[in-house]
């Protein structure tokens, strides 16, 4: 039990005597040295209660000397601040290690009552994050809740805001209703502005003058009518979004696509605009992972079955690929082909299969992104599964009879069959009389 007390101070002893440079601070000589040093592991220790990571103690505190220096029952007073917001532990850790400002005892000590308001943890956070970076009291927060509550928006609404849009708090009302009024004109009805802004906060930080109105005069420069622009906007307002000549560069690659017919239905069956905002969420789901803008664009290209996948289910398969299987994402430009096929029923028992054999020795040379995906699983099963027993287990078992695909379902010939002639009893004298006149 003592041991386990002293962990922490061990390993932060061995962080500061991992090098010769910090050897001298790891045994300091003089007294206010040792009282610095004892300071550091006390606070260590503290940041560590709360859930710190230890493996980043070193760097943190040693960007954050103001944390050395300040009285460590403040830097406690703070934490206990932090944790009376329910602030869940990972939200908590990450905000003080993006914004240490937070600890400082002088601005949470004034932000304490106004947080205490019904929003959620995520928009506590926010806004916590952004008064510290940009200087922000609650008189800002106080007047900026004022005024969505007072367009009707409920505790959701108003969290979401906060959180996604933080940049609100030094918006005067003014502004506010002046986005609202322009909502409304392009048809978007009062009752559904709370849901517009739950959906798409950002909305608030676009300009409009600047951006707003040149776009709308883009969807109908490319041909759509006003009623179906405000019907793509009614229905996601995420659209308004979209920078200049983004959609029409998108649209372009729709109709350049060299795909099965059945493929680019299914990518047009909601129409050509909606398609063409698909092609953006895809393309700023790569964007995001760390592909070019380039190449993110040649990625849905050569493989359009991308659009027809959710950008959750696309955001899973990277994370596969660049965590589990170790490949850079920059891979997905020479092997798209990754993205459209299906992760749990294809990738997943491919990886297996290769990753077992590699352990085992038995592969003659190492199988790349490429060689996992292109081949057919006809070939698939025949190279790598089928001479080694061991792996029908992990790949699935596969029947014989897999790839003969039957005609009709089961039974169908019974509906087929004409129905039976039903014998009467004017049949039976005729037949009887027929067999008398040939005796």
């Amino acid at each position: 039990m003592a041991f386990s007390k002293l962990k922490p101070f061990i390993n932060l002893r061995r962080c500061y005597t991992a090098s010769p440079l910090n050897q001298n601070r790891s045994i300091p000589s003089n007294p206010s040295s040792q009282s610095n040093y004892r300071k550091q592991i006390l606070l260590a220790n503290l940041l560590q209660r709360y859930g710190f990571p230890p493996s980043s103690l070193q760097h943190f505190l040693s960007r954050n000397t103001f944390l050395s220096n300040s009285d460590l029952s403040e830097t406690e007073a703070s934490l206990s601040i932090l944790l009376s917001l329910k602030l869940p532990q990972k939200q908590l850790v990450s905000l003080i290690n993006d914004c240490p400002n937070v600890l400082r005892p002088d601005f949470l000590r004034k932000w304490r009552l106004p947080l205490s308001e019904s929003i959620s943890s995520s928009a506590i956070k926010s806004v916590l994050e952004h008064s510290a970076r940009f200087g922000i009291g609650p008189d800002k927060f106080h007047q900026c809740n004022k005024v969505l509550r007072g367009l009707g928006f409920c505790d959701s609404t108003v969290s979401k805001v906060l959180e996604a849009f933080p940049n609100v708090l030094v918006m005067n009302e003014f502004d506010i209703r002046r986005k609202v009024e322009f909502l409304v004109s392009i048809g978007i009805p009062r009752t559904d502005i709370e849901r517009f802004f739950h959906i798409f906060p950002e909305i608030l930080g676009i300009g409009t003058e600047s951006k707003l109105k040149p776009l709308l005069d883009e969807f109908i420069k490319i041909g759509f009518s006003k009623e179906e622009i405000k019907k793509e906007i009614f229905r996601e307002p995420r659209v308004l979004g979209l920078e200049l000549g983004e959609l029409p560069r998108c649209l372009e690659l729709i109709k350049s696509l060299k795909c099965r017919e059945v493929i680019k239905d299914e990518i047009l069956k909601e129409g050509l605009f909606r398609a063409g905002f698909e092609v953006k969420l895809r393309v700023d789901c790569l964007c995001k992972h760390g592909l070019i803008r380039r190449d993110a664009f040649k990625v849905v290209w050569k493989e359009p079955r991308v659009v027809l996948y959710e950008v959750e289910e696309i955001e899973k398969k990277i994370e596969f690929l660049t965590n589990r299987m170790g490949f850079h994402v920059n891979f997905l430009a020479d092997v798209p082909k990754y993205l459209g096929v299906n992760l749990e029923k294809q990738i997943v028992p491919r990886y297996n299969v290769v990753e077992y054999l590699r352990l085992k020795g038995g592969l003659g040379c190492d199988v790349g992104l490429k060689g996992l995906i292109k081949p057919s699983m006809k070939r698939f099963y025949n190279l790598y599964v089928k001479p080694y027993p061991e792996c029908e287990r992990i790949f699935g078992k596969r029947r014989e009879d897999a790839g003969v695909r039957k005609r009709h379902p089961a039974g169908l010939w019974k509906l087929m069959k004409p129905p039976s002639h039903v014998t009467t009893e004017e049949d039976v004298v005729n037949m009887k009389s027929f067999i008398g006149s040939l005796a």
